[in-house]
């Protein structure tokens, strides 16, 4: 190599660490590192990827381009990981994340053990948690934090309005088939403490593993119960598995099926000859009103399926957290989060939705009951809207709360 071509070379070589350096500046001083980057952290592979996973990705990206891929002059991406439903992997990613990655927010979460491992390295990192997946009360009750925020279903909002539908139709002695994981356990006491307000019964319960097969000795169990409402607690390929087994003893010609901590990727990989009639609440449903569908035709477009609550939450927690920054005039999270405090949600998954002190996003959540194959008029036409719950009626209210922020 002539000296000619060393000198060019190490011109080169000098000019793009100028660039390189230059690019890592801070837009105007007000980004911490001239970007915003997002991880989506989730379950790519395993029991909840269908309900999350590439769809919460494919969501996340959506919200970004919508956005501009843009906020205050600097570019934004995203990073993603499958953290396997392991806690340790899931903290670990995390810590890597905000330590050598400049991501400055997390989204989806799914998994209860992996929310609150996450949510307190958020904390301790002075970054920015978003609980899209997970459904465990405790994020915003004994384990909540300043840098957190809960978009999706909870135990509270999952028990109280559904039991209470189910006792005034007479379902006055209930049994639980649970996950026995952190955000069913969670579900399971809320739902008996709802029970029990609505003046009715629980005559017993039974836990499975994650990942489950065979339920034959669980179904059995609430069959043997006699009571009049099965309570089930599980989500992912444990909800799919679970209501074939139920099907098969044939439980729902005795006994009414509440499906607890249900999505609708789980209804279309049973159909509507298993699932049909049974009762839950949903954060977002696809067919609600023209802004839903709008979203949800692109989103099939891109996946051929339709977006869930957890796909539907990414996008809005992304697109607020952006709006955020863009008012708040830099990304730190302290400002961020009070930004996103003070400011109503606008959108087709939270209409109206607001974050309260203890990170809970409250919003309006539906009732629905899945339809009979005949009375579906198209493909993913699943559900009826029985009811809509109110924000104020559908969360846990801040007098029962147990976080330190709240302001007693």
């Amino acid at each position: 190599m002539t000296s000619t071509t060393l000198r060019r070379l190490a011109a080169g070589i000098a000019a793009a660490g100028l660039a390189c350096s230059l690019a890592a500046q801070p837009a105007g001083g007000k980004l911490s590192d001239g970007r915003v980057r997002f991880g989506v952290l989730t379950d790519m592979s395993g029991v909840y990827s269908d309900l999350a996973g590439p769809g919460s990705l494919l969501a996340a990206q959506m919200a970004v381009e919508d956005f501009g891929g843009k906020v205050l002059g600097a570019p934004v991406d995203i990073v993603s990981a499958d953290h396997q439903n392991k806690t340790d992997l899931a903290a670990n990613t995390a810590r890597q994340w905000f330590d050598t990655q400049q991501v400055d927010a997390i989204v989806d979460l799914v998994s209860s053990p992996v929310s609150l491992a996450v949510m307190e390295i958020a904390k301790q990192k002075n970054k920015v948690a978003f609980v899209n997946g997970s459904g465990t009360s405790r994020v915003t009750n004994d384990s909540c934090n300043a840098n957190t925020v809960h978009t999706s279903w909870d135990s509270y909002s999952q028990s109280y309005s559904l039991v209470d539908a189910m006792v005034k139709q007479g379902g006055d002695s209930w049994f639980f088939v649970t996950l026995d994981n952190a955000g069913g356990q969670s579900v399971e006491r809320d739902g008996m403490a709802a029970v029990k307000a609505a003046g009715a019964k629980v005559v017993g319960n039974v836990r499975f593993p994650l990942n489950t097969a065979d339920f034959s000795s669980f179904v059995l169990q609430a069959q043997a119960s006699k009571a009049k409402v099965i309570g089930l607690i599980a989500s992912g390929a444990d909800t799919v598995n679970a209501v074939k087994a139920i099907n098969e003893f044939g439980l729902t010609r005795q006994q009414k099926v509440v499906a607890m901590v249900t999505f609708l990727p789980e209804i279309h990989s049973l159909g509507l000859q298993a699932a049909q009639g049974l009762i839950l609440n949903e954060a977002f449903y696809w067919d609600t009103d023209a802004d839903t569908r709008k979203f949800s035709e692109r989103f099939f477009a891109k996946s051929k399926k339709m977006p869930d609550a957890v796909h539907a939450g990414v996008y809005s927690s992304i697109t607020h957290y952006l709006r955020a920054v863009q008012a708040a005039g830099t990304d730190d999270a302290a400002a961020v989060m009070k930004k996103m405090k003070e400011t109503p949600v606008k959108d087709f998954y939270a209409r109206g939705g607001s974050i309260r002190e203890d990170g809970r996003m409250v919003f309006d959540m539906r009732l629905v009951q899945v339809k009979k194959p005949a009375e579906s008029k198209k493909p993913w036409d699943y559900y009826d809207i029985v009811a809509t719950i109110a924000a104020d009626q559908a969360f846990q209210p801040l007098s029962k709360s147990t976080c330190t922020l709240v302001k007693k």
